[in-house]
């Protein structure tokens, strides 16, 4: 199926003197991190150590990476005996109606699964452009987007922690000039190395901090993927269903959307049996964001479902989606 064309982005300004324009034509990269001595002291050695065999993975064919990745898997489906119990939990609130031995079958799918997360980050990260264009790929909806765009709206995609999501995002930006939002990692060596490989195929990565900055790139008509559907335990967090379960979901979704101006747009991706991607660009959120942050928030979460519900062996189940609980409920997880 061939993808359609992005038409040129429309240049107009929402003036605003506390959120100075940003220029947007079309792409308005962040320079890469500066690198610091300090990076190679020795506590950053294990770091440099994982990183390295991150760069020697990217380096296999695509095909040979998705088998490495079921042989990792079916290895973590053995030794990670925590996130099995999760995966099957989650699983179990969320798939009641399923049989057991058909949700023990997910939960099995979705371990091997985990195995693509990992070879697939690594290609995100440090695959070449050669490895990249070589992967088959099937753009559906990029009209969406560009009928958003009209006007100088920006847009935020808004998806789903699934396993290839890193390798997507990269896949989506030969098309289009996005950005991301992310959580700064622990080590200070990763931190840099995996921002600058990000910044290789996106205009920008906002940690979730940085509210002004992601604002004022969304104003000045720029494209955003963000993934809403973690347990981040903060405060700017409502209790809206997920699967019919109450979840503690971000509110930032609402909040992004009222301050930029922006439209909200589903994007989801599946990888096909073929080791092959289909990505989707779904029509904007009507009337989004509305009055109500809880309501926006159900809204949200009820894409998401619809997502995982298409490729649910391919969802980040081993995320503990459900710890918050409202006051007064009870755990759903045992520790």
């Amino acid at each position: 199926m061939p993808a359609a064309e992005i038409a040129p982005d429309a240049r107009s300004r929402i003036p605003d003197p506390s959120l100075p324009a940003v220029k947007h034509n079309p792409r308005m990269p962040q320079s890469p991190p500066s690198f610091r001595a300090a990076l190679l002291a020795p506590q950053h050695w294990p770091a440099w150590i994982g990183l390295g065999l991150i760069r020697l993975v990217a380096l296999l064919p695509h095909r040979l990476l998705l088998r490495l990745g079921r042989v990792l898997g079916g290895f973590t489906a053995r030794v990670l005996g925590e996130r099995r119990r999760v995966a099957a939990r989650n699983i179990e609130l969320c798939f009641p109606q399923l049989e057991p031995d058909a949700r023990a079958r997910l939960v099995r799918e979705n371990l091997r699964d985990s195995g693509a997360l990992l070879v697939e980050f690594a290609l995100a990260w440090m695959g070449s452009r050669r490895a990249i264009e070589r992967i088959p790929v099937v753009f559906e909806g990029l009209h969406h987007l560009e009928q958003a765009r009209t006007g100088g709206h920006g847009v935020l995609l808004v998806g789903a922690h699934f396993s290839h999501l890193e390798l997507c995002a990269r896949l989506v930006s030969q098309r289009i000039a996005i950005a991301g939002m992310y959580r700064e990692h622990a080590d200070a060596a990763f931190e840099w190395a995996i921002k600058r490989a990000r910044l290789r195929y996106a205009d920008a990565m906002f940690e979730k901090n940085e509210l002004r900055q992601t604002v004022r790139y969304l104003r000045a008509g720029g494209t955003i993927w963000y993934a809403p559907d973690q347990d981040m335990r903060g405060k700017d967090v409502v209790f809206a269903p997920f699967f019919g379960v109450p979840a503690a979901t971000i509110t930032a979704t609402h909040h992004l959307a009222r301050l930029s101006g922006a439209k909200v747009m589903p994007f989801f991706h599946r990888r096909t049996a073929e080791g092959g991607y289909v990505i989707r660009l779904e029509a904007p959120l009507d009337a989004f964001p509305g009055d109500d942050v809880v309501a926006d928030a159900a809204r949200v979460n009820v894409c998401i479902e619809r997502m995982v519900r298409e490729a649910p062996a391919q969802y980040l189940w081993l995320h503990k989606r459900f710890k918050t609980r409202p006051p007064g409920e009870p755990p759903l997880y045992d520790s």
